[in-house]
């Protein structure tokens, strides 16, 4: 086998783990849906699941550097695979179990399954992106692995409405199918990636001095804190659009920000080898803060019907919403192509730094909690509008990073 046949396999494999990322965090949402059903839990504890996402990424984080700086990113993704197995057994076991200790087993699962989503994402940006060999075309990887991750999310959401049909109606037990299917999709990617010999690029030594080393240079220390800010736009964004929307009485759907992402992210992955990451978060950064100030300020009267799904039936439905809520949308183009742009400058010219870089990057993912934390506060104080003055400042420091402080303060190491 050629050195670029080689290549290609390991690329074809960090996309694949790419789209599983999306389809296994995604079953979140429904799941919290029949969670809340089954077992009559407040909307705080049905959520736990996602928060245990999070979470697990705060725990995980750089401790999953770490393990790719000790065993290398084939040895670490077989680990988080094999966590992630478990993960889904024990969710799957949560609805043949007794009443009484149903949700405590489900909830295990779910953070088990955290854990494995934070393992494969330390894996899969960093090998993208040195697969490419860094730059532009580095970026186009982890853009090109973005456009599967969207499709993965689609996807999941449309398995589940055929599979389960209403999912406030469902119970773990009627999840099983899905559950299956995500966990042979874990079992396939083991079994492949055990039998492909993936090129491992340089380590340091495994020690703490790493996150040191790492930290040490400028451009990536504020990258770091970018991604932080960046979980405000990518989740704040939705997440109050459709507190507002149900305030207002007019039902919500999601899906025109996955398909915005989806299209954001073939476009990113088009063009991501001709255009530097700078100038593309620099573009994309100036148009949240325009598409975010006209939803902010554009008035309510002024209206446009925009598409959604019907999960359950699989059904294509219109609804009329202030047009400043498609403004909002609209962002879903920006976002799906800041993460994969702010990982490439980040950890530009960090070399032996990468691996324990980008499980400091998986920590900083935890921003999300914090950040929708500060928005929902904001909101409870004044109004869901006004909350999105968060979402403006975390889209000032990102255009800041992209202009100014992603320029590599040292030599590459």
């Amino acid at each position: 086998m050629t050195q670029q046949k080689k290549q290609w396999s390991a690329i074809i494999i960090m996309i694949a783990l790419f789209a599983m990322i999306a389809f296994v965090t995604n079953l979140c949402s429904p799941m919290a849906i029949i969670v809340k059903n089954d077992f009559g839990a407040s909307n705080v504890l049905a959520q736990i699941g996602n928060y245990g996402n999070f979470i697990a990424y705060l725990v995980m984080g750089i401790p999953a550097g770490m393990l790719i700086a000790k065993y290398g990113y084939k040895k670490t993704a077989l680990i988080g695979l094999a966590i992630g197995i478990i993960g889904i057994l024990i969710q799957w076991l949560s609805g043949h179990v007794g009443k009484e200790s149903a949700f405590l087993v489900y909830l295990i699962g779910a953070f088990t399954s955290g854990f494995t989503m934070c393992i494969l994402n330390c894996v899969v940006n960093p090998m993208l992106n040195l697969l490419g060999g860094g730059g532009n075309k580095g970026n186009q990887l982890i853009q090109l692995g973005g456009v599967f991750n969207s499709t993965a999310a689609v996807a999941c959401y449309i398995l589940m409405g055929a599979l389960i049909g209403d999912a406030a109606k469902a119970h773990i037990a009627d999840a099983t199918p899905a559950l299956m299917i995500a966990l042979a999709i874990f079992v396939i990617a083991f079994v492949v990636i055990m039998f492909t010999k993936i090129e491992e690029p340089e380590q340091a030594p495994v020690d703490t001095s790493l996150i040191k080393g790492a930290l040490s240079h400028r451009h990536f220390a504020l990258g770091a804190l970018a991604i932080f800010l960046y979980m405000s736009v990518e989740v704040g964004t939705p997440t109050y659009i459709l507190q507002y929307l149900t305030s207002k009485g007019i039902p919500a759907s999601t899906v025109g920000l996955i398909v915005m992402m989806l299209i954001g992210r073939f476009v990113g992955a088009s063009i991501g080898a001709k255009i530097s990451s700078r100038a593309m978060i620099t573009t994309v950064a100036s148009a949240t803060l325009l598409l975010v100030s006209f939803g902010m300020f554009s008035p309510e009267t002024s209206t446009v019907e925009v598409p959604g799904i019907d999960w359950a039936s699989l059904s294509v439905i219109w609804q009329e919403v202030p047009v400043g809520i498609l403004a909002f949308l609209l962002v879903g183009l920006c976002t799906s192509v800041m993460w994969g742009g702010i990982f490439n400058m980040a950890v530009e010219g960090l070399g032996k730094y990468t691996a324990i870089a980008s499980g400091i990057f998986m920590t900083m993912v935890f921003g999300c909690a914090v950040m929708v934390a500060i928005q929902g506060w904001v909101a409870d104080m004044t109004d869901y509008m006004t909350s999105y003055w968060v979402v403006l400042f975390s889209a000032a420091y990102i255009l800041f990073y992209a202009a100014i402080g992603s320029k590599p303060s040292k030599k590459s190491e």
